[in-house]
């Protein structure tokens, strides 16, 4: 396992080396894993410099699944609107396992951040669209919202995703409120 005091240098370098050098320190830094994942997210705010910002945010998509977390949480408090993409496209690339983080994060977020969130979820594609369908239920207007136009968003696999939705809410049984489903088909519409 690295030492911090490595991954630091390994950060330094990667600011400063060639082409073919930065490609093997995204590797190293991606390979240390977890310990690497705050040095990371802390240089990425500290240097807004766009070629550092991309690769530690490839070698934050390396870490994968142990980067999803402070990646997202530092997306809610860093206002840095390139930060956000930088980390956002991170997010995107780890896949499955950065969903739910990405769409519990909507709930508080700025108009600004749900954008990224929503785009990086549309990137994440098919395995977004199950928990996307499910949040169509939920009791806050808001989260509804940010569901429908993410599925919107994602073209045709979304959309049809919706409308079987549709179609399924039309066809279940009321339940003994009168209710037939947890997805109202108005909330299938995009608005806004």
């Amino acid at each position: 396992m690295a030492e911090p005091r490595d991954i630091r240098q390994m950060i330094a370098q990667l600011k400063s080396a060639a082409i073919e050098e930065r490609h093997q320190l995204v590797r190293a830094l991606g390979a240390t894993g977890g310990p690497a994942v705050m040095p990371l997210i802390h240089a990425m705010v500290e240097d807004p410099d766009a070629d550092f910002r991309w690769y530690a945010a490839n070698a934050l998509s390396i870490i994968g699944e142990p980067a999803v977390g402070p990646l997202v949480d530092a997306m809610t408090e860093i206002q840095d609107r390139d930060f956000r993409r930088y980390a956002a496209a991170a997010v995107a690339h780890i896949g499955a396992p950065a969903v739910g983080p990405l769409i519990a994060a909507m709930k508080d977020a700025d108009t600004g951040l749900r954008g990224l969130l929503a785009q990086a979820l549309c990137r994440i594609g098919e395995p977004a669209i199950g928990p996307l369908l499910e949040v169509l239920g939920d009791e806050e207007e808001v989260m509804r919202t940010c569901a429908r136009l993410t599925l919107w968003e994602m073209g045709e696999p979304g959309i049809s995703a919706m409308a079987d939705a549709f179609d399924l809410h039309k066809e279940a049984k009321p339940d003994e409120t009168g209710k037939t489903g947890s997805v109202d088909p108005d909330d299938l519409i995009p608005k806004g």
